[in-house]
């Protein structure tokens, strides 16, 4: 009798330690599940919301939100990713802003040359204009015809250079207004993924 009392309290325990154990061995298994969701749609540069990360893992958002492992290791996440999104961003804008700086340059630069290239041109028209009246009375009929024809044919030039550089300068304010259109856009989407990480925090009760 002494030995039944003894080895009776012994069987429940058992029990108990086994259940622990089971318990434990089935939250670690939930946890590593949770990593991989995690790294997937890291990966995939899928967003990371709860509801992703329990479809994703197979667990409850319950378990999510109040296993204290589990919500720091998706809030870890959603701070790297916000910090991606962040950076990526400001790549973005690094590469429009040297694109726009560029076709800026260009433009400027073409601007430089149609304006060099119309005062060549006007010099020479006042050039064969000053020729033509000093020498207008030494000159065959077919020179004047010559030079009359080369006049017409500068003008036109003038002209379609002075259109060119009209093109040139709008072409010139328009890649200024992308640019400051495009780091006004970037700021915004900057504020916006902030204020959502600074949300999920608050929801999720990261410091």
């Amino acid at each position: 009798m002494a030995e039944r009392r003894l080895s009776a309290p012994t069987v429940p325990a058992a029990r108990t330690a086994e259940a622990l154990a089971a318990r434990r061995r089935k939250t670690d298994a939930a946890l590593q599940r949770i990593q991989d969701a995690l790294q997937r749609l890291a990966k995939t540069r899928t967003p990371i919301t709860m509801a992703a990360v329990a479809r994703q893992a197979d667990v409850s958002r319950t378990f999510l939100y109040e296993h204290a492992d589990a919500k720091t290791l998706v809030s870890e996440a959603m701070s790297r990713a916000a910090g991606r999104r962040i950076q990526d961003r400001r790549d973005e804008q690094a590469a429009m802003e040297a694109s726009w700086r560029e076709r800026a340059l260009n433009a400027e630069d073409a601007l430089k040359a149609a304006n060099a290239e119309i005062l060549a041109q006007r010099e020479q028209l006042g050039d064969l204009l000053g020729q033509i009246k000093d020498l207008q009375t030494q000159w065959t009929e077919e020179d004047i015809i010559r030079i009359t024809t080369d006049n017409g044919t500068l003008k036109r030039q003038v002209r379609e250079l002075a259109a060119e550089n009209k093109s040139l300068i709008e072409k010139l304010a328009a890649a200024r207004d992308n640019v400051r259109f495009a780091d006004k856009r970037i700021a915004e989407l900057e504020t916006q993924i902030l204020e959502h990480q600074q949300r999920s925090c608050d929801q999720l009760g990261c410091d």
